[in-house]
């Protein structure tokens, strides 16, 4: 007779469990990672974390949330995202300033889609303690 263990056992055949890793890269998942900052639960503390947080908002098509992190100077009426457009990475190339410390900061950064990537240099500003994304110029 075998002996029973606490442990279940599964079938070979059952999938493995799926750590839904977030969208800009790092390796927590979506919930702990950007997800926070999309549900307001917390602000990104620096201008790279607002800008991985506005990436997964393109992947998640988060218009709001979006809008909401663009600086008012310079924010849209509306964005109109494509929804055909199936974002497949984000690589981070440099920043400048952007920590707790500094006021202002860029972030250099290339996301890329099905046939293609966006390269750009990325401008944030702090506005009454939160980072706000104002423009960018396009590289290459």
């Amino acid at each position: 007779m075998a002996r029973r263990t606490g442990r279940s056992r599964s079938p070979h055949s059952a999938a493995p469990a799926r750590n839904p890793e977030c969208p800009c890269g790092l390796a927590e998942t979506y919930e702990m990672c950007c997800g926070r900052f999309h549900r307001d639960e917390a602000k990104a503390p620096t201008a790279e974390a607002l800008m991985r947080s506005r990436y997964s908002a393109f992947v998640r098509r988060d218009e709001a949330y979006l809008l909401r992190t663009w600086h008012a100077r310079t924010r849209p009426a509306r964005l109109g995202l494509d929804a055909g457009t199936r974002w497949t990475g984000l690589e981070i190339l440099g920043t400048t300033e952007g920590s707790a410390f500094h006021s202002t900061g860029t972030v250099t950064f290339r996301a890329s889609f099905t046939g293609g990537s966006l390269h750009e240099r990325s401008r944030f500003e702090r506005v009454g303690g939160a980072w706000m994304y104002v423009d960018g110029d396009f590289l290459d």
